[in-house]
Protein backbone atom coordinates (compact mmCIF):
# COMPACT_ATOMS: atom_id res chain seq x y z
CA UNK A 1 0.00 0.00 0.00
CA UNK A 2 2.78 2.42 0.99
CA UNK A 3 4.71 1.56 -2.17
CA UNK A 4 1.66 2.35 -4.32
CA UNK A 5 1.38 5.78 -2.66
CA UNK A 6 5.05 6.74 -3.16
CA UNK A 7 5.33 5.78 -6.81
CA UNK A 8 2.88 8.44 -8.14
CA UNK A 9 4.51 11.09 -5.91
CA UNK A 10 7.99 10.27 -7.22
CA UNK A 11 6.69 10.28 -10.80
CA UNK A 12 5.08 13.72 -10.31
CA UNK A 13 8.31 15.16 -8.80
CA UNK A 14 10.37 13.79 -11.71
CA UNK A 15 7.85 15.12 -14.23
CA UNK A 16 7.89 18.61 -12.65
CA UNK A 17 11.70 18.62 -12.70
CA UNK A 18 11.78 17.66 -16.38
CA UNK A 19 9.20 20.32 -17.29
CA UNK A 20 11.14 22.96 -15.31
CA UNK A 21 14.40 22.09 -17.09
CA UNK A 22 12.69 22.20 -20.48
CA UNK A 23 11.26 25.64 -19.66
CA UNK A 24 14.76 26.87 -18.75
CA UNK A 25 16.09 25.35 -21.97
CA UNK A 26 13.71 27.42 -24.10
CA UNK A 27 13.61 30.57 -21.90
CA UNK A 28 14.31 33.71 -23.90
CA UNK A 29 13.04 32.27 -27.21
CA UNK A 30 9.72 32.56 -29.03
CA UNK A 31 9.15 28.83 -28.38
CA UNK A 32 8.51 29.43 -24.68
CA UNK A 33 4.90 30.55 -25.26
CA UNK A 34 4.13 27.46 -27.31
CA UNK A 35 5.85 25.27 -24.72
CA UNK A 36 3.61 26.60 -21.96
CA UNK A 37 0.58 25.63 -24.05
CA UNK A 38 2.00 22.14 -24.55
CA UNK A 39 2.47 21.73 -20.78
CA UNK A 40 -1.23 22.51 -20.28
CA UNK A 41 -2.16 19.96 -22.97
CA UNK A 42 0.04 17.35 -21.27
CA UNK A 43 -1.82 17.79 -18.00
CA UNK A 44 -5.11 17.47 -19.87
CA UNK A 45 -3.80 14.29 -21.52
CA UNK A 46 -2.92 12.67 -18.17
CA UNK A 47 -6.26 13.75 -16.74
CA UNK A 48 -8.13 12.07 -19.61
CA UNK A 49 -6.16 8.88 -18.98
CA UNK A 50 -7.00 8.89 -15.27
CA UNK A 51 -10.69 9.47 -16.00
CA UNK A 52 -10.67 6.76 -18.69
CA UNK A 53 -11.93 9.07 -21.46
CA UNK A 54 -11.08 6.56 -24.19
CA UNK A 55 -11.80 8.68 -27.26
CA UNK A 56 -9.99 11.80 -25.97
CA UNK A 57 -7.08 9.63 -24.77
CA UNK A 58 -6.73 8.07 -28.25
CA UNK A 59 -7.03 11.46 -29.97
CA UNK A 60 -4.35 13.10 -27.80
CA UNK A 61 -2.00 10.12 -28.24
CA UNK A 62 -2.14 10.47 -32.03
CA UNK A 63 -1.92 14.26 -31.84
CA UNK A 64 1.28 14.24 -29.74
CA UNK A 65 2.98 11.76 -32.06
CA UNK A 66 2.48 14.16 -34.99
CA UNK A 67 3.21 17.29 -32.93
CA UNK A 68 6.70 16.13 -31.85
CA UNK A 69 7.89 15.97 -35.47
CA UNK A 70 6.26 19.32 -36.30
CA UNK A 71 7.81 21.07 -33.29
CA UNK A 72 11.30 19.75 -34.12
CA UNK A 73 11.00 21.28 -37.59
CA UNK A 74 9.36 24.59 -36.65
CA UNK A 75 11.58 25.31 -33.63
CA UNK A 76 14.88 24.02 -34.94
CA UNK A 77 16.66 27.41 -34.37
CA UNK A 78 15.40 27.58 -30.77
CA UNK A 79 16.50 24.01 -30.05
CA UNK A 80 19.94 24.72 -31.52
CA UNK A 81 20.20 27.90 -29.42
CA UNK A 82 19.15 26.03 -26.28
CA UNK A 83 21.80 23.36 -26.84
CA UNK A 84 24.39 26.08 -27.36
CA UNK A 85 23.43 27.70 -24.05
CA UNK A 86 23.75 24.37 -22.26
CA UNK A 87 27.27 24.03 -23.61
CA UNK A 88 28.15 27.52 -22.39
CA UNK A 89 26.65 27.12 -18.91
CA UNK A 90 29.21 27.15 -16.11
CA UNK A 91 27.91 26.02 -12.71
CA UNK A 92 30.92 27.58 -10.98
CA UNK A 93 30.37 31.04 -12.51
CA UNK A 94 29.55 33.89 -10.15
CA UNK A 95 28.49 37.48 -10.52
CA UNK A 96 31.06 40.19 -11.15
CA UNK A 97 33.06 41.42 -8.20
CA UNK A 98 32.31 44.91 -6.96
CA UNK A 99 35.42 46.45 -8.53
CA UNK A 100 34.74 44.67 -11.85
CA UNK A 101 31.15 45.90 -11.84
CA UNK A 102 32.33 49.46 -11.11
CA UNK A 103 34.77 49.32 -14.03
CA UNK A 104 32.17 47.97 -16.49
CA UNK A 105 29.58 50.59 -15.49
CA UNK A 106 32.20 53.37 -15.65
CA UNK A 107 33.24 52.34 -19.17
CA UNK A 108 29.63 52.17 -20.35
CA UNK A 109 28.64 55.54 -18.90
CA UNK A 110 31.82 57.28 -20.11
CA UNK A 111 31.16 55.98 -23.61
CA UNK A 112 27.52 57.08 -23.42
CA UNK A 113 28.56 60.55 -22.26
CA UNK A 114 31.12 60.90 -25.08
CA UNK A 115 28.60 59.74 -27.69
CA UNK A 116 26.07 62.22 -26.31
CA UNK A 117 28.54 65.10 -26.62
CA UNK A 118 29.28 64.09 -30.21
CA UNK A 119 25.53 63.83 -31.00
CA UNK A 120 25.76 60.14 -31.84
CA UNK A 121 22.84 57.86 -31.00
CA UNK A 122 23.32 54.55 -29.20
CA UNK A 123 21.39 51.73 -27.53
CA UNK A 124 23.25 49.70 -24.88
CA UNK A 125 21.58 46.73 -23.22
CA UNK A 126 22.82 45.05 -20.03
CA UNK A 127 21.46 41.52 -19.57
CA UNK A 128 20.25 40.80 -16.05
CA UNK A 129 18.31 37.61 -15.20
CA UNK A 130 16.15 37.09 -18.29
CA UNK A 131 18.18 35.55 -21.14
CA UNK A 132 18.43 37.68 -24.30
CA UNK A 133 19.45 34.78 -26.53
CA UNK A 134 17.08 35.45 -29.42
CA UNK A 135 18.11 39.13 -29.50
CA UNK A 136 21.81 38.27 -29.32
CA UNK A 137 21.38 35.99 -32.33
CA UNK A 138 19.75 38.82 -34.31
CA UNK A 139 23.02 40.80 -34.22
CA UNK A 140 26.69 40.24 -34.97
CA UNK A 141 28.82 38.34 -32.45
CA UNK A 142 31.51 40.45 -30.76
CA UNK A 143 32.48 38.81 -27.44
CA UNK A 144 34.96 41.39 -26.22
CA UNK A 145 35.80 43.18 -22.99
CA UNK A 146 33.69 46.27 -22.30
CA UNK A 147 35.66 49.41 -23.16
CA UNK A 148 34.60 52.93 -24.02
CA UNK A 149 36.82 52.87 -27.14
CA UNK A 150 35.08 49.78 -28.54
CA UNK A 151 31.60 51.09 -27.69
CA UNK A 152 32.34 54.39 -29.42
CA UNK A 153 33.83 52.61 -32.44
CA UNK A 154 30.77 50.38 -32.83
CA UNK A 155 28.35 53.31 -32.72
CA UNK A 156 30.39 55.52 -35.03
CA UNK A 157 28.06 56.76 -37.83
CA UNK A 158 28.26 54.76 -41.08
CA UNK A 159 29.85 51.77 -39.31
CA UNK A 160 28.28 48.40 -40.08
CA UNK A 161 27.05 47.95 -36.49
CA UNK A 162 25.87 51.52 -35.84
CA UNK A 163 22.20 50.66 -36.25
CA UNK A 164 20.59 48.37 -33.70
CA UNK A 165 21.61 47.76 -30.11
CA UNK A 166 24.61 46.38 -28.23
CA UNK A 167 24.14 43.60 -25.66
CA UNK A 168 26.44 43.31 -22.65
CA UNK A 169 26.40 39.99 -20.82
CA UNK A 170 28.43 39.11 -17.70
CA UNK A 171 30.69 42.11 -18.19
CA UNK A 172 31.43 41.48 -21.89
CA UNK A 173 30.09 42.92 -25.13
CA UNK A 174 28.46 39.83 -26.62
CA UNK A 175 26.70 41.17 -29.70
CA UNK A 176 26.05 44.39 -31.62
CA UNK A 177 23.61 45.51 -34.30
CA UNK A 178 20.84 43.63 -32.46
CA UNK A 179 17.15 44.10 -33.21
CA UNK A 180 14.57 44.66 -30.46
CA UNK A 181 10.74 44.75 -30.44
CA UNK A 182 9.16 48.21 -30.52
CA UNK A 183 6.87 49.22 -27.67
CA UNK A 184 3.17 49.09 -28.43
CA UNK A 185 2.44 51.77 -25.83
CA UNK A 186 0.18 54.25 -27.64
CA UNK A 187 0.65 56.84 -24.87
CA UNK A 188 4.36 57.25 -25.56
CA UNK A 189 5.16 60.80 -26.59
CA UNK A 190 5.91 61.39 -30.26
CA UNK A 191 9.12 63.19 -29.29
CA UNK A 192 10.67 59.78 -28.61
CA UNK A 193 12.13 57.98 -31.61
CA UNK A 194 12.81 54.38 -32.57
CA UNK A 195 15.60 53.85 -30.00
CA UNK A 196 13.34 54.79 -27.09
CA UNK A 197 10.51 52.63 -28.46
CA UNK A 198 12.88 49.68 -28.93
CA UNK A 199 14.25 50.13 -25.40
CA UNK A 200 10.76 50.22 -23.90
CA UNK A 201 9.68 47.27 -26.06
CA UNK A 202 12.58 45.14 -24.80
CA UNK A 203 12.00 46.21 -21.20
CA UNK A 204 8.34 45.17 -21.46
CA UNK A 205 9.47 41.60 -22.19
CA UNK A 206 12.66 41.27 -20.11
CA UNK A 207 14.42 42.67 -17.03
CA UNK A 208 17.30 44.08 -19.11
CA UNK A 209 18.78 47.47 -18.20
CA UNK A 210 18.82 49.67 -21.31
CA UNK A 211 20.79 52.88 -21.78
CA UNK A 212 19.74 55.21 -24.61
CA UNK A 213 21.81 58.01 -26.11
CA UNK A 214 19.63 60.28 -28.24
CA UNK A 215 21.29 62.12 -31.10
CA UNK A 216 18.21 64.32 -31.60
CA UNK A 217 17.60 65.21 -27.95
CA UNK A 218 21.32 65.10 -27.04
CA UNK A 219 20.66 63.39 -23.72
CA UNK A 220 21.07 60.06 -21.91
CA UNK A 221 18.17 57.97 -20.63
CA UNK A 222 17.74 54.62 -18.92
CA UNK A 223 14.87 52.14 -19.19
CA UNK A 224 14.14 49.38 -16.69
CA UNK A 225 10.95 47.35 -16.28
CA UNK A 226 9.11 49.53 -18.83
CA UNK A 227 9.93 52.72 -16.87
CA UNK A 228 11.85 55.51 -18.58
CA UNK A 229 14.33 57.65 -16.63
CA UNK A 230 15.20 60.51 -18.99
CA UNK A 231 17.67 63.39 -19.08
CA UNK A 232 20.19 61.73 -16.76
CA UNK A 233 23.60 63.12 -15.94
CA UNK A 234 26.63 60.85 -15.78
CA UNK A 235 26.53 60.30 -12.02
CA UNK A 236 22.77 59.67 -12.09
CA UNK A 237 23.27 57.16 -14.90
CA UNK A 238 25.99 55.32 -12.94
CA UNK A 239 23.84 55.27 -9.80
CA UNK A 240 20.70 54.01 -11.56
CA UNK A 241 22.58 51.36 -13.55
CA UNK A 242 24.26 49.94 -10.43
CA UNK A 243 21.03 50.09 -8.46
CA UNK A 244 19.10 48.05 -11.02
CA UNK A 245 21.94 45.55 -11.59
CA UNK A 246 22.01 44.77 -7.86
CA UNK A 247 18.23 44.93 -7.40
CA UNK A 248 16.72 41.51 -6.69
CA UNK A 249 13.33 41.38 -8.37
CA UNK A 250 10.48 39.76 -6.54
Amino acid sequence: MLENMWKPIIEIVILWFIIYEIMLFFEGTRAIQVLRGIVILLFAFFLFQRLNFTILDWLFTKLFAISVIGLLIVFQPEIRGGLARLGQRNIFSSSLKEEELDEVVQQITKAAENLCKEKIGALLVIEKNDPLTSYIESGVSVDARVSLELIQAIFTPNSLLHDGGMIIQRGRIISAGCLFPLSKNQDLSRIFGTRHRAALGLSEETDAIIIIVSEERKDMSLVYRAKLYKDLGREELISKTKEFIKLKDA
